[in-house]
């Protein structure tokens, strides 16, 4: 065993004693605090869908606005990181008329595969679902559950999207630690700021070339899981589509220390978005600014045939970095996929609108859009 293992065995092992502790202390200090199932869109095709989600006891976070102090972000953020998870606890899944169970894990969070029906109401794309904690109550004595919606791929669907979030949709200076420190620690939903156009060519690929169409779009990142209110409420401010949100969890495990937990975890998503959807070719997004280029080539050679286009915003200013870009670019001709460099929203949308995959009496919109942001 070397020194890293070493090391990592000692953190493990006083993540899994301050754990223990904290749950013992919880159990006698915040027994009053209201259970929360807090549930991540689920997603899929008509084969297969993925639900998950995680259990909390905390209250509801204050509502943010464009004027809430930097000391309220401060706080919100903070209530965010520091959750108490409810770990062992039986969830019962309702979706399509059956009832799924399923069990949390020492992090609070579950997961569930299920199989849709054969026979899928035609012309959808979002279908409720609900969460119970059976044999659990509230502290006033209520039932515990939870109401949502999960997405599954129409027949119709032409093309899937995914996308990075940091620094392709939401800036936040993913090369700049102490930028995406102050961006994250003390903004909220209404002061982050998308980057130009986004919202309007995103919108322009989900309606894909016929307005009558819709392409789902995922939004993958190693962002924490902590953060999924705030970049859903994000979402829905700046009218960016909705689509399931694949995060981190923050826990120490072997395989989330070091440099590569980054490239895996974000890899290990996307080929599960893919493998739900074996019927749907892909166009991928993401920025130069960390893994994205290697990450979206690999996807590429481990999926032929099913990558339609790769856009990478330029958020870097070294040659060094842009160059080996070009390579990965070189990279994926060989495969027949276009990846390109591209300085802004419209540069990718005009690529987009020449292949087929928006309409290009969209642009003016994202055109516009672009300038309504920059002047943000």
């Amino acid at each position: 065993m070397n020194w890293k293992d070493t090391l990592l065995n000692s953190a493990l092992g006083a993540e899994a004693g301050f754990d223990n502790l904290k749950a013992r202390l919880f159990n006698r200090l915040d027994h009053d605090k209201p259970y929360q199932i807090i549930y991540f869109r689920g997603y899929g095709s008509e084969t297969a869908v993925s639900i998950t989600g995680r259990v909390l006891r905390q209250r509801d976070l204050p509502t943010a606005s464009d004027n809430s102090r930097f000391w309220e972000n401060l706080v919100a953020t903070y209530q965010r990181f520091e959750s108490d998870e409810v770990s062992g606890v039986t969830v019962r899944v309702e979706a399509f008329g059956k009832s799924y169970t399923t069990v949390t894990n020492e992090e609070g969070y579950f997961e569930v595969m299920i199989n849709p029906p054969d026979t899928l109401p035609p012309g959808r794309a979002w279908f409720p679902v609900s969460y119970f904690l059976d044999g659990v109550t509230q502290p006033n004595g209520q039932q515990v559950e939870k109401h949502g919606h999960l997405m599954i791929s129409p027949p119709f669907s032409q093309f899937g999207i995914v996308s990075d979030i940091d620094d392709t949709v939401l800036v936040t200076g993913a090369t700049s630690i102490l930028q995406t420190a102050r961006l994250t620690f003390l903004g909220n939903a209404y002061t982050r700021l998308p980057f130009a156009g986004v919202a309007a060519f995103y919108r322009a690929l989900q309606s894909g070339p016929v307005t009558t169409l819709f392409n789902p779009i995922y939004y993958v990142s190693s962002s924490p899981w902590n953060l999924y209110d705030l970049l859903i409420d994000f979402f829905r401010i700046q009218g960016v589509p909705k689509g399931p949100l694949l995060l981190r969890d923050l826990g120490l495990s072997a395989n989330q220390l070091g440099a590569g937990s980054h490239h895996e975890h974000k890899l290990a998503m996307i080929q599960k978005v893919m493998n739900v959807n074996p019927q749907l070719p892909f166009v991928l997004i993401g920025d130069s600014g960390q893994q994205d280029p290697e990450i979206y080539s690999q996807v590429v050679r481990d999926y032929p045939g099913r990558i339609r286009a790769i856009y990478i915003r330029d958020v870097t200013t070294t040659d060094r970095r842009d160059e080996s870009v070009r390579e990965l670019i070189r990279t994926t001709e060989a495969y027949n996929v276009p990846m390109l460099l591209v300085p802004d929203t419209v540069a990718a949308a005009e690529h987009a609108a020449s292949l087929g995959l928006i309409d290009p009496d969209a642009l003016p919109e994202i055109r516009a859009d672009r300038r309504a942001d920059t002047e943000l």
